[in-house]
Protein backbone atom coordinates (compact mmCIF):
# COMPACT_ATOMS: atom_id res chain seq x y z
CA UNK A 1 0.00 0.00 0.00
CA UNK A 2 1.58 3.64 -1.30
CA UNK A 3 0.45 6.64 -0.20
CA UNK A 4 0.70 8.36 -3.13
CA UNK A 5 1.03 6.68 -6.71
CA UNK A 6 2.15 9.20 -9.94
CA UNK A 7 1.16 8.35 -13.02
CA UNK A 8 3.77 9.43 -15.79
CA UNK A 9 7.52 10.22 -15.46
CA UNK A 10 7.22 13.32 -18.03
CA UNK A 11 8.51 16.60 -16.94
CA UNK A 12 5.09 17.14 -15.09
CA UNK A 13 5.30 13.88 -12.93
CA UNK A 14 8.88 14.41 -11.88
CA UNK A 15 8.28 17.75 -11.03
CA UNK A 16 5.11 16.34 -8.70
CA UNK A 17 7.21 13.70 -7.33
CA UNK A 18 10.07 15.53 -6.48
CA UNK A 19 7.69 18.06 -4.63
CA UNK A 20 5.76 14.53 -3.40
CA UNK A 21 8.89 13.81 -2.17
CA UNK A 22 9.38 16.69 0.87
CA UNK A 23 6.78 15.02 3.09
CA UNK A 24 6.61 11.64 4.52
CA UNK A 25 4.51 9.67 2.57
CA UNK A 26 5.60 6.61 0.65
CA UNK A 27 5.11 7.34 -2.85
CA UNK A 28 6.25 5.95 -6.55
CA UNK A 29 6.10 6.95 -9.96
CA UNK A 30 5.02 4.19 -12.44
CA UNK A 31 5.64 4.92 -16.32
CA UNK A 32 4.94 2.93 -19.58
CA UNK A 33 8.56 3.62 -20.79
CA UNK A 34 11.79 2.26 -19.86
CA UNK A 35 13.01 5.62 -18.87
CA UNK A 36 12.06 9.48 -17.37
CA UNK A 37 11.14 12.25 -20.58
CA UNK A 38 10.01 9.04 -23.29
CA UNK A 39 7.28 10.96 -24.47
CA UNK A 40 6.05 14.70 -24.58
CA UNK A 41 8.73 15.85 -22.48
CA UNK A 42 11.11 14.68 -25.05
CA UNK A 43 10.33 16.83 -27.89
CA UNK A 44 8.90 19.81 -27.44
CA UNK A 45 10.97 23.67 -27.48
CA UNK A 46 12.65 23.48 -24.66
CA UNK A 47 11.27 27.35 -23.67
CA UNK A 48 10.74 28.67 -20.86
CA UNK A 49 7.67 30.85 -21.64
CA UNK A 50 7.53 34.56 -20.20
CA UNK A 51 3.44 34.23 -19.71
CA UNK A 52 2.12 36.91 -21.64
CA UNK A 53 0.20 34.53 -23.93
CA UNK A 54 -1.91 33.20 -21.57
CA UNK A 55 -5.50 33.99 -21.13
CA UNK A 56 -5.38 35.94 -17.47
CA UNK A 57 -7.12 34.18 -14.80
CA UNK A 58 -6.45 30.95 -16.22
CA UNK A 59 -4.09 28.34 -14.53
CA UNK A 60 -1.69 28.61 -17.68
CA UNK A 61 -1.09 32.50 -16.63
CA UNK A 62 -0.61 31.42 -12.71
CA UNK A 63 1.50 28.74 -13.39
CA UNK A 64 3.84 30.18 -16.30
CA UNK A 65 4.78 33.07 -14.30
CA UNK A 66 5.37 31.34 -11.36
CA UNK A 67 7.55 28.50 -13.13
CA UNK A 68 9.00 31.25 -15.19
CA UNK A 69 10.37 33.13 -11.52
CA UNK A 70 11.32 29.66 -10.37
CA UNK A 71 13.82 28.30 -13.15
CA UNK A 72 16.93 30.40 -12.74
CA UNK A 73 17.08 29.52 -9.26
CA UNK A 74 16.05 25.89 -9.89
CA UNK A 75 18.58 25.38 -12.23
CA UNK A 76 21.20 26.14 -9.98
CA UNK A 77 19.73 23.81 -7.07
CA UNK A 78 19.57 21.03 -9.55
CA UNK A 79 22.66 21.61 -11.80
CA UNK A 80 20.73 22.04 -15.17
CA UNK A 81 21.38 24.39 -18.14
CA UNK A 82 18.98 27.28 -18.58
CA UNK A 83 19.93 30.60 -19.87
CA UNK A 84 17.53 33.54 -19.67
CA UNK A 85 17.65 35.54 -24.14
CA UNK A 86 14.49 36.94 -23.83
CA UNK A 87 11.81 36.17 -26.43
CA UNK A 88 10.40 37.93 -29.64
CA UNK A 89 7.12 37.98 -30.63
CA UNK A 90 7.19 38.96 -34.65
CA UNK A 91 4.41 40.64 -36.44
CA UNK A 92 5.17 40.60 -40.30
CA UNK A 93 1.86 43.28 -41.24
CA UNK A 94 1.36 46.62 -39.82
CA UNK A 95 -2.36 45.62 -38.97
CA UNK A 96 -0.46 42.81 -36.58
CA UNK A 97 0.58 45.86 -34.13
CA UNK A 98 -3.06 45.63 -32.63
CA UNK A 99 -2.42 42.10 -31.75
CA UNK A 100 1.13 42.77 -30.31
CA UNK A 101 -0.38 45.58 -28.39
CA UNK A 102 -3.58 42.99 -27.27
CA UNK A 103 -0.58 40.48 -25.65
CA UNK A 104 1.54 42.95 -24.19
CA UNK A 105 -1.50 44.03 -22.29
CA UNK A 106 -2.51 40.61 -21.36
CA UNK A 107 1.24 39.75 -20.34
CA UNK A 108 1.12 43.08 -17.97
CA UNK A 109 -2.40 41.57 -16.61
CA UNK A 110 -0.19 38.54 -15.62
CA UNK A 111 2.52 39.79 -13.93
CA UNK A 112 4.64 39.72 -16.56
CA UNK A 113 7.72 41.55 -16.33
CA UNK A 114 9.47 44.03 -18.66
CA UNK A 115 7.12 43.74 -21.82
CA UNK A 116 7.64 46.69 -24.73
CA UNK A 117 6.65 46.64 -28.67
CA UNK A 118 9.99 47.28 -30.70
CA UNK A 119 9.43 48.89 -33.86
CA UNK A 120 11.49 48.02 -37.20
CA UNK A 121 14.66 49.70 -36.23
CA UNK A 122 14.51 48.61 -32.25
CA UNK A 123 14.06 44.88 -33.91
CA UNK A 124 17.02 44.86 -36.01
CA UNK A 125 19.08 46.42 -33.46
CA UNK A 126 17.82 43.62 -30.84
CA UNK A 127 18.10 40.80 -33.25
CA UNK A 128 20.35 41.30 -36.44
CA UNK A 129 19.06 37.88 -37.49
CA UNK A 130 15.46 38.84 -37.83
CA UNK A 131 13.90 38.72 -40.72
CA UNK A 132 13.80 41.79 -43.80
CA UNK A 133 9.54 40.78 -43.67
CA UNK A 134 9.27 41.95 -39.45
CA UNK A 135 7.80 45.37 -38.93
CA UNK A 136 7.61 44.97 -35.00
CA UNK A 137 7.86 42.55 -32.37
CA UNK A 138 7.06 42.41 -28.72
CA UNK A 139 10.05 41.89 -26.50
CA UNK A 140 9.82 39.67 -23.46
CA UNK A 141 13.03 39.87 -21.51
CA UNK A 142 12.23 36.84 -19.25
CA UNK A 143 11.66 34.66 -21.53
CA UNK A 144 14.52 31.23 -21.25
CA UNK A 145 15.68 28.50 -22.74
CA UNK A 146 15.98 24.96 -21.00
CA UNK A 147 17.24 21.68 -22.02
CA UNK A 148 13.88 19.51 -21.27
CA UNK A 149 15.98 15.99 -20.49
CA UNK A 150 18.04 17.77 -18.04
CA UNK A 151 15.31 19.73 -16.38
CA UNK A 152 12.92 16.17 -16.63
CA UNK A 153 15.93 13.94 -14.79
CA UNK A 154 16.99 16.75 -12.41
CA UNK A 155 13.30 16.09 -10.60
CA UNK A 156 13.59 12.73 -11.06
CA UNK A 157 17.23 12.11 -9.84
CA UNK A 158 16.17 14.34 -7.06
CA UNK A 159 13.03 12.66 -5.78
CA UNK A 160 14.86 9.23 -6.16
CA UNK A 161 18.01 10.58 -4.12
CA UNK A 162 14.62 11.47 -1.35
CA UNK A 163 12.91 8.22 -1.29
CA UNK A 164 10.41 7.75 -4.00
CA UNK A 165 10.00 4.73 -5.84
CA UNK A 166 10.13 4.90 -9.67
CA UNK A 167 8.82 1.68 -11.59
CA UNK A 168 9.62 1.69 -15.09
CA UNK A 169 8.10 -0.54 -18.32
CA UNK A 170 5.04 -0.20 -15.90
CA UNK A 171 1.61 0.74 -18.05
CA UNK A 172 -1.12 1.18 -15.60
CA UNK A 173 -3.80 -0.97 -18.24
CA UNK A 174 -6.99 -0.46 -15.31
CA UNK A 175 -7.80 1.32 -12.12
CA UNK A 176 -10.80 0.93 -9.73
CA UNK A 177 -11.97 2.85 -6.48
CA UNK A 178 -11.31 0.66 -2.99
CA UNK A 179 -12.00 1.00 0.70
CA UNK A 180 -8.62 2.38 1.33
CA UNK A 181 -8.17 4.31 -1.55
CA UNK A 182 -7.46 2.90 -5.42
CA UNK A 183 -6.14 -0.42 -7.16
CA UNK A 184 -3.93 0.09 -10.37
CA UNK A 185 -3.66 -2.80 -12.42
CA UNK A 186 -0.49 -2.76 -14.52
CA UNK A 187 1.34 -4.46 -16.93
CA UNK A 188 3.83 -5.52 -14.18
CA UNK A 189 0.61 -6.47 -11.92
CA UNK A 190 -0.87 -4.53 -8.92
CA UNK A 191 -0.59 -1.66 -6.70
CA UNK A 192 -2.49 -0.13 -4.39
CA UNK A 193 -2.61 3.36 -2.48
CA UNK A 194 -4.13 5.80 -1.11
CA UNK A 195 -3.82 8.46 -3.42
CA UNK A 196 -3.31 9.13 -7.15
CA UNK A 197 -1.87 11.73 -9.68
CA UNK A 198 -2.65 11.89 -12.85
CA UNK A 199 0.08 12.92 -14.70
CA UNK A 200 -0.11 10.92 -18.28
CA UNK A 201 -0.15 12.92 -20.82
CA UNK A 202 -2.06 11.78 -23.89
CA UNK A 203 -2.80 8.73 -22.11
CA UNK A 204 -4.58 11.30 -18.73
CA UNK A 205 -7.76 11.65 -20.07
CA UNK A 206 -8.27 8.20 -20.91
CA UNK A 207 -7.37 6.99 -16.95
CA UNK A 208 -9.39 9.77 -16.08
CA UNK A 209 -12.14 8.65 -17.62
CA UNK A 210 -11.61 5.52 -16.42
CA UNK A 211 -12.59 6.70 -12.31
CA UNK A 212 -14.60 9.85 -13.43
CA UNK A 213 -18.52 9.70 -14.20
CA UNK A 214 -17.19 13.37 -15.81
CA UNK A 215 -15.05 12.71 -18.93
CA UNK A 216 -13.25 14.53 -20.37
CA UNK A 217 -11.19 14.50 -23.71
CA UNK A 218 -7.57 14.93 -24.34
CA UNK A 219 -6.47 15.03 -28.19
CA UNK A 220 -2.83 14.26 -29.46
CA UNK A 221 -1.45 17.25 -30.82
CA UNK A 222 1.73 16.60 -33.43
CA UNK A 223 4.41 19.04 -33.46
CA UNK A 224 7.27 18.25 -36.16
CA UNK A 225 10.61 20.23 -35.55
CA UNK A 226 14.15 20.29 -37.24
CA UNK A 227 17.24 20.57 -35.32
CA UNK A 228 20.02 22.32 -36.98
CA UNK A 229 23.94 21.85 -36.52
CA UNK A 230 25.70 23.97 -33.86
CA UNK A 231 27.87 26.02 -37.10
CA UNK A 232 24.69 28.09 -37.22
CA UNK A 233 23.28 27.93 -33.62
CA UNK A 234 23.91 31.28 -33.14
CA UNK A 235 22.02 32.68 -36.18
CA UNK A 236 19.66 34.58 -33.45
CA UNK A 237 19.97 34.57 -29.74
CA UNK A 238 16.67 35.45 -28.99
CA UNK A 239 13.76 32.84 -29.28
CA UNK A 240 11.31 34.27 -32.36
CA UNK A 241 8.00 32.87 -32.00
CA UNK A 242 5.03 34.71 -34.92
CA UNK A 243 1.63 36.28 -33.79
CA UNK A 244 -0.25 33.22 -31.94
CA UNK A 245 -3.00 31.35 -33.89
CA UNK A 246 -5.89 28.92 -32.91
CA UNK A 247 -3.22 25.96 -32.69
CA UNK A 248 -0.59 27.55 -30.21
CA UNK A 249 2.28 29.18 -30.50
CA UNK A 250 2.71 28.62 -33.90
CA UNK A 251 6.36 27.50 -35.55
CA UNK A 252 9.37 29.25 -33.78
CA UNK A 253 12.87 29.48 -34.41
CA UNK A 254 15.04 29.68 -31.17
CA UNK A 255 18.93 28.82 -30.12
CA UNK A 256 19.19 25.89 -27.78
CA UNK A 257 21.05 26.09 -24.53
CA UNK A 258 23.79 23.82 -26.34
CA UNK A 259 24.55 25.90 -29.07
CA UNK A 260 22.08 24.15 -31.83
CA UNK A 261 19.18 26.00 -33.73
CA UNK A 262 15.74 24.78 -33.46
CA UNK A 263 12.84 25.14 -35.22
CA UNK A 264 9.45 23.99 -35.17
CA UNK A 265 6.68 22.85 -34.27
CA UNK A 266 3.62 22.11 -36.83
CA UNK A 267 0.08 21.79 -35.01
CA UNK A 268 -1.89 18.47 -36.32
CA UNK A 269 -4.28 17.17 -34.23
CA UNK A 270 -4.31 12.80 -34.51
CA UNK A 271 -6.37 10.43 -33.05
CA UNK A 272 -3.56 7.63 -32.66
CA UNK A 273 -1.54 8.52 -29.40
CA UNK A 274 1.43 7.40 -31.05
CA UNK A 275 1.73 8.83 -33.76
CA UNK A 276 5.55 10.68 -33.44
CA UNK A 277 6.69 10.05 -37.49
CA UNK A 278 8.24 13.22 -39.22
CA UNK A 279 6.76 13.94 -42.77
CA UNK A 280 7.61 15.48 -46.11
CA UNK A 281 4.75 17.63 -45.22
CA UNK A 282 5.27 18.74 -41.63
CA UNK A 283 8.93 19.51 -42.63
CA UNK A 284 8.08 21.88 -45.67
CA UNK A 285 5.69 23.43 -42.92
CA UNK A 286 8.23 24.23 -40.77
CA UNK A 287 10.90 25.57 -43.79
CA UNK A 288 8.42 27.57 -44.89
CA UNK A 289 7.19 29.05 -41.75
CA UNK A 290 10.48 29.71 -39.80
CA UNK A 291 12.10 31.33 -43.15
CA UNK A 292 9.55 33.97 -42.19
CA UNK A 293 11.06 34.73 -39.24
CA UNK A 294 14.90 34.91 -40.16
CA UNK A 295 17.13 35.84 -43.17
CA UNK A 296 18.48 32.87 -44.67
CA UNK A 297 17.03 29.96 -42.64
CA UNK A 298 20.16 27.51 -43.29
CA UNK A 299 18.11 24.53 -44.12
CA UNK A 300 21.02 22.34 -45.04
CA UNK A 301 22.65 22.50 -41.80
CA UNK A 302 19.87 20.09 -40.49
CA UNK A 303 21.05 17.31 -38.98
CA UNK A 304 17.89 15.54 -37.33
CA UNK A 305 14.02 15.99 -37.33
CA UNK A 306 11.44 14.41 -34.80
CA UNK A 307 7.92 14.71 -33.34
CA UNK A 308 6.22 14.85 -30.30
CA UNK A 309 2.42 14.86 -29.30
CA UNK A 310 1.25 17.84 -27.06
CA UNK A 311 -1.71 17.17 -25.08
CA UNK A 312 -4.13 19.45 -26.01
CA UNK A 313 -7.79 19.63 -23.80
CA UNK A 314 -11.06 21.04 -25.25
CA UNK A 315 -11.13 23.80 -22.64
CA UNK A 316 -7.44 25.37 -23.54
CA UNK A 317 -6.64 25.20 -20.35
CA UNK A 318 -4.64 23.33 -17.97
CA UNK A 319 -7.30 20.30 -15.47
CA UNK A 320 -5.47 20.25 -12.12
CA UNK A 321 -7.06 19.18 -9.11
CA UNK A 322 -8.58 16.11 -6.97
CA UNK A 323 -11.58 14.91 -9.15
CA UNK A 324 -14.85 15.97 -7.37
CA UNK A 325 -16.59 12.51 -7.83
CA UNK A 326 -13.77 10.10 -7.13
CA UNK A 327 -11.25 11.40 -3.87
CA UNK A 328 -7.88 10.94 -3.43
CA UNK A 329 -7.69 11.02 -7.31
CA UNK A 330 -5.87 13.81 -8.83
CA UNK A 331 -5.57 15.11 -12.09
CA UNK A 332 -2.39 17.06 -13.64
CA UNK A 333 -4.31 17.42 -17.67
CA UNK A 334 -3.73 18.94 -20.35
CA UNK A 335 0.03 19.85 -19.62
CA UNK A 336 0.56 21.29 -22.82
CA UNK A 337 2.40 24.26 -23.97
CA UNK A 338 3.91 25.97 -21.33
CA UNK A 339 3.52 22.86 -19.10
CA UNK A 340 7.31 22.75 -19.12
CA UNK A 341 7.78 26.13 -17.94
CA UNK A 342 4.76 25.65 -15.17
CA UNK A 343 6.86 22.20 -14.18
CA UNK A 344 7.88 23.58 -11.23
CA UNK A 345 5.26 25.77 -9.73
CA UNK A 346 2.55 22.43 -10.71
CA UNK A 347 4.81 20.20 -8.61
CA UNK A 348 4.29 22.40 -5.84
CA UNK A 349 0.20 23.34 -6.70
CA UNK A 350 -0.44 19.61 -6.79
CA UNK A 351 1.76 18.85 -3.83
CA UNK A 352 -0.41 21.23 -1.41
CA UNK A 353 -3.57 19.64 -2.68
CA UNK A 354 -2.48 16.23 -2.22
CA UNK A 355 -1.30 17.34 1.62
CA UNK A 356 -4.85 18.68 2.23
CA UNK A 357 -6.51 15.40 1.33
CA UNK A 358 -3.67 13.58 3.33
CA UNK A 359 -2.13 15.10 5.63
CA UNK A 360 1.75 14.57 6.33
CA UNK A 361 4.79 15.71 7.92
CA UNK A 362 7.62 17.35 6.10
CA UNK A 363 10.76 15.48 6.04
CA UNK A 364 13.58 17.18 8.36
CA UNK A 365 16.08 15.53 5.89
CA UNK A 366 15.23 16.46 2.70
CA UNK A 367 17.95 17.02 0.23
CA UNK A 368 16.77 19.90 -2.14
CA UNK A 369 19.71 19.98 -4.46
CA UNK A 370 21.63 17.51 -6.83
CA UNK A 371 24.61 17.34 -8.88
CA UNK A 372 24.82 16.61 -13.16
CA UNK A 373 27.05 14.27 -14.58
CA UNK A 374 30.27 16.35 -15.27
CA UNK A 375 30.12 17.53 -18.89
CA UNK A 376 34.08 17.53 -20.53
CA UNK A 377 32.77 19.85 -23.48
CA UNK A 378 31.83 22.29 -21.08
CA UNK A 379 34.47 22.39 -18.19
CA UNK A 380 37.71 24.45 -17.90
CA UNK A 381 40.97 23.06 -18.78
CA UNK A 382 41.60 22.71 -14.68
CA UNK A 383 38.12 20.81 -14.65
CA UNK A 384 39.13 18.94 -16.95
CA UNK A 385 42.32 17.70 -15.54
CA UNK A 386 40.91 17.19 -12.39
CA UNK A 387 37.90 14.92 -13.49
CA UNK A 388 40.61 12.93 -15.32
CA UNK A 389 43.01 12.99 -12.52
CA UNK A 390 40.22 10.93 -10.89
CA UNK A 391 38.90 9.07 -13.43
CA UNK A 392 41.06 8.35 -16.45
CA UNK A 393 37.62 7.30 -18.48
CA UNK A 394 36.97 11.12 -18.44
CA UNK A 395 40.05 11.24 -20.82
CA UNK A 396 38.73 8.48 -22.84
CA UNK A 397 36.35 10.50 -26.05
CA UNK A 398 33.61 8.43 -27.21
CA UNK A 399 31.52 10.96 -29.28
CA UNK A 400 33.21 13.27 -30.91
CA UNK A 401 30.54 15.69 -32.27
CA UNK A 402 29.49 16.57 -28.78
CA UNK A 403 32.92 15.56 -26.90
CA UNK A 404 31.42 13.13 -24.40
CA UNK A 405 33.84 10.72 -22.55
CA UNK A 406 33.62 7.51 -21.43
CA UNK A 407 33.75 8.60 -17.65
CA UNK A 408 30.19 10.66 -18.84
CA UNK A 409 28.61 7.40 -20.03
CA UNK A 410 29.53 5.21 -17.49
CA UNK A 411 28.14 8.30 -14.69
CA UNK A 412 24.86 8.30 -16.64
CA UNK A 413 24.68 4.80 -16.54
CA UNK A 414 25.24 3.93 -13.10
CA UNK A 415 23.31 7.20 -11.54
CA UNK A 416 20.54 6.85 -9.70
CA UNK A 417 17.46 5.79 -12.33
CA UNK A 418 20.43 5.42 -14.48
CA UNK A 419 20.69 4.84 -18.69
CA UNK A 420 19.63 1.44 -19.80
CA UNK A 421 18.96 2.37 -23.20
CA UNK A 422 20.96 4.27 -26.05
CA UNK A 423 18.64 6.91 -26.08
CA UNK A 424 18.82 7.22 -21.75
CA UNK A 425 22.30 7.99 -22.38
CA UNK A 426 22.09 10.40 -24.87
CA UNK A 427 19.72 12.24 -23.16
CA UNK A 428 21.88 12.24 -20.23
CA UNK A 429 25.21 13.49 -21.72
CA UNK A 430 24.09 14.05 -25.92
CA UNK A 431 26.59 11.08 -26.58
CA UNK A 432 24.54 10.93 -30.77
CA UNK A 433 23.15 13.96 -30.94
CA UNK A 434 26.16 15.82 -32.59
CA UNK A 435 26.03 16.10 -36.61
CA UNK A 436 26.87 12.71 -37.30
CA UNK A 437 24.00 11.39 -35.29
CA UNK A 438 25.72 8.51 -33.45
CA UNK A 439 27.65 7.49 -36.74
CA UNK A 440 30.40 7.40 -34.90
CA UNK A 441 30.16 6.16 -31.37
CA UNK A 442 27.18 3.86 -31.44
CA UNK A 443 29.33 0.89 -31.26
CA UNK A 444 31.59 1.68 -28.32
CA UNK A 445 28.31 3.30 -26.31
CA UNK A 446 26.70 -0.21 -27.21
CA UNK A 447 29.51 -2.17 -25.52
CA UNK A 448 29.70 0.36 -22.64
CA UNK A 449 25.87 -0.40 -22.03
CA UNK A 450 26.74 -3.50 -22.42
CA UNK A 451 29.42 -3.88 -19.71
CA UNK A 452 27.71 -1.41 -17.20
CA UNK A 453 24.77 -3.43 -17.48
CA UNK A 454 26.17 -6.67 -17.54
CA UNK A 455 24.25 -7.85 -20.46
CA UNK A 456 25.09 -9.35 -23.97
CA UNK A 457 25.56 -6.61 -26.60
CA UNK A 458 22.36 -7.92 -28.54
CA UNK A 459 19.98 -6.94 -25.73
CA UNK A 460 20.59 -3.09 -25.70
CA UNK A 461 17.87 -1.13 -27.11
CA UNK A 462 17.11 1.88 -28.63
CA UNK A 463 14.66 2.87 -26.27
CA UNK A 464 12.01 1.10 -25.68
CA UNK A 465 10.10 -2.58 -26.80
CA UNK A 466 11.66 -4.28 -29.19
CA UNK A 467 13.92 -1.67 -30.73
CA UNK A 468 17.47 -3.58 -30.17
CA UNK A 469 20.12 -2.99 -32.31
CA UNK A 470 21.16 -6.67 -33.07
CA UNK A 471 19.41 -9.78 -34.31
CA UNK A 472 20.92 -13.32 -33.95
CA UNK A 473 22.14 -13.43 -30.21
CA UNK A 474 20.38 -16.00 -27.77
CA UNK A 475 21.72 -15.52 -23.90
CA UNK A 476 25.24 -17.12 -24.71
CA UNK A 477 25.87 -14.43 -27.27
CA UNK A 478 26.18 -15.03 -30.74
Amino acid sequence: MYDVIVIGAGVTGCAIARELARFRWKTAVLERASDVCEGTSKANSGIAHAGYDAKPGTLKAKLNLEGSRMMEALSKELDFPYRRNGSLVLCFEETGKTELERLRAQGLANGVEGLEILDRKQLREKEPGVSDQAVAALYAPTGGIVCPFDLTLAFAENAAANGVEFHFTTQVTHMEKIPQGYRLDTSRGSYETRAVVNAAGVYAGELHNQISGKKIRIIPRKGEYCLMDKSVGNLVSHTLFQLPTAYGKGVLVTPTVHGNLLAGPTAVDVEDPESVNTTREGMDEVFKRAAMSVNGLPVKQVITSFAGLRAHEEGNDFIIGMVQDAPGFFDAAGMESPGLTCAPAVGKYVAAMVRTYLPAQEKSDFIPSRKGIPHIASASDAERKRLIGENPLYGNVVCRCELVTEGEIVDAIRRPLGATTLDGVKRRTRAGMGRCQAGFCLPKTLEILARELGQDIGQIRKNNGDSYFLTGFDKDGL
